[in-house]
């Protein structure tokens, strides 16, 4: 890479030569250097000068094993301006940052009607595929359990409540509709998970990591879903939610419809639950008799989750109700 001074190389124009043109390359960090668009290659092999501020930037080895000559410079607006004048075409490629100080400049130089302008092209160069900020997140929460006081001393145990208060409060979110709550709520679930994973990656026994954690619900989905990445078909939802439950249970060799029905749920979910699998499993169970609220309470949530309602959900919504009544008698508003 050479290092340059731009005024030294600049073109001297006379006043009515054409302002030319300044293209500002943008590159993810998140996709693998050397990958750009044609558009972008294009762009790099017909301009006049190719400028970067960062002389270790990613990209600048897959440019030069190309045969383009990147000169290591910081321009003012008004630098790079002059470099484009005479009709001279000048590619910047942007650190990560993506040179705000640079942009803001010729924002201002463009305000001010006092400069002839180049034409200005914002080009990406590439651009992150579907879920590509995930590996951000990977990045960050590394950094902050090897630095952070209070992160690097997390287990697993200590965690687990927020994990139950986080989902508690994406479902408090999803029933509010409140789609601002609802995308912080995801995040912090998701924090969670990869919380979670950072930690196992340190166990002397058994670690894993967020790459296993992917990997093993990416083959159980393509798994249970035969209709769509095999050979079965599937034109209902209970077509599905067959091949989904026969699925499941040859992956899990059960010896009872139970198995696996987490006992530490609230009381409604877990009965509802419960009644699911025997209903799905086709078994004639009557429902216990015995005196008591519980009992009562068993045979509500059965009969909900036989009508497809949803007992603990219900509940919060009456609960709701029950809390606006009482503020409004306090005089609070709702």
């Amino acid at each position: 890479m050479n290092t340059t001074s731009l005024d030294a190389a600049a073109p001297q124009p006379g006043p009515d030569a054409p302002p030319g043109r300044v293209i500002l390359l943008t590159t993810s960090h998140r996709v693998a250097p050397g990958l750009l668009s044609w558009p972008a290659w294009q762009a790099l092999r017909a301009a006049d000068r190719v400028l970067c501020a960062d002389g270790a930037h990613p990209q600048l080895p897959y440019l030069r094993e190309a045969g383009i000559t990147v000169d290591e410079a910081s321009p003012t607006a008004g630098e790079l301006v002059d470099a484009c004048a005479g009709g001279h075409t000048v590619a910047v490629v942007a650190t990560g940052e993506g040179e705000p100080a640079l942009t803001d400049g010729l924002a201002r130089l463009a305000g001010s009607g006092r400069v002839r302008m180049p034409e200005l092209e914002l080009l990406p160069a590439s651009y992150d595929l579907p879920g590509a900020r995930l590996l951000d997140l990977v990045q960050v929460m590394d950094r902050i359990r090897a630095e952070c006081p209070w992160s690097s001393r997390q287990t697993h145990e200590g965690l687990a409540k927020y994990s139950i208060e986080e989902a508690y409060e994406l479902v408090e979110a999803i029933e509010a509709g409140d789609r601002t709550e609802l995308r912080e709520e995801l995040g912090d679930l998701l924090l969670q998970v990869v919380f979670h994973s950072r930690i196992a990656e340190e166990d002397t026994d058994a670690p894993f990591s967020v790459d296993d954690v992917a990997g093993g619900i990416v083959a159980k989905l393509i798994h249970r879903h035969p209709h769509v990445f095999g050979d079965e078909t599937a034109k209902t939802p209970e077509d599905v939610k067959e091949h989904w439950l026969r699925t499941k249970a040859e992956e899990k060799r059960r010896a009872s419809v139970t198995d696996g029905v987490p006992l530490g749920q609230p009381g409604l979910a877990l009965a509802a639950k419960l009644a699911s699998r025997v209903r799905t499993a086709g078994l004639e169970v009557p429902l216990p008799r015995g005196e008591g609220i519980g009992y009562e309470l068993l045979a509500l949530a059965a009969g909900a989750e036989a009508a497809g309602v949803d007992p603990e959900a219900a509940l919060r919504a009456a609960a709701r109700a029950y809390r606006d009544a009482v503020r409004t008698v306090e005089g609070v508003d709702a």
